[in-house]
């Protein structure tokens, strides 16, 4: 994984991803009530199975259709 260049300030991507995976995962508890236990089972089977989170949550069924159309949207905004 890369780090920070501390002389530039420029993010690598692996930076960059974890943030944009802890602000979802602060939407999904925030916004969507989702439990961390739920979020922390996605996240195992993301381990497994590659893909993005929002479509793993949906696929497992601990997110409706209506919910995965909310993240999707605050994904876009």
């Amino acid at each position: 994984m890369h780090q920070i260049d501390s002389h530039s300030g420029v993010k690598s991507p692996a930076v960059e991803s974890d943030r944009s995976t802890t602000q979802l995962i602060n939407f999904l508890q925030k916004e969507l009530a989702l439990s961390a236990a739920a979020i922390a089972m996605a996240l195992r089977y993301r381990e497994q199975d590659p893909g993005p989170l929002p479509m793993i949550l949906w696929q497992y069924g601990l997110v409706s259709l209506e919910q995965l159309e909310q993240i999707f949207d605050w994904l876009e905004g």
